[in-house]
């Protein structure tokens, strides 16, 4: 078996508002979601290369329950995650940690964490 090239492959973070959480991310990453279902599951996919298999959606199901406490997952937000995180509390998402410097050490880049309109524990990621 090859190793994988990446520890993550596919993300999913739960909704229960699936038209608010699409226009909350589509607003705060400023891109479009592509919709699909699968079974009585509702998607929104977030942009991805398909060829280097990193992906994700937000998921409306009755196996999708938002937690503020469950995984957090990473998204990453361009060259200066400032422009997205600015966009979080106008479409309805609240900034529970400003941009920060992941290390002094190594050049990691910043982070920042907010809590998405459907109660879910976010993180941003940029090198600047």
């Amino acid at each position: 078996m090859e190793a994988p090239k990446n520890a993550i492959s596919w993300f999913e973070i739960p909704v229960n508002d699936f038209s608010r959480a699409k226009r909350f991310y589509t607003t705060i990453l400023n891109c479009e979601m592509q919709e699909m279902e699968m079974g009585s599951d509702r998607l929104a996919l977030f942009p991805y290369d398909a060829e280097r298999g990193i992906g994700g959606a937000i998921v409306q199901g009755p196996d999708y329950l938002p937690s503020q406490r469950g995984s957090l997952v990473y998204l990453n937000a361009g060259a200066d995650l400032s422009d997205v995180l600015n966009r979080v509390p106008a479409a309805g998402g609240k900034i529970e940690l400003d941009k920060k410097l992941i290390s002094e050490q190594a050049d990691m880049g910043y982070y920042a964490v907010f809590q998405d309109t459907e109660g879910n524990r976010v993180a941003l990621h940029s090198m600047g």
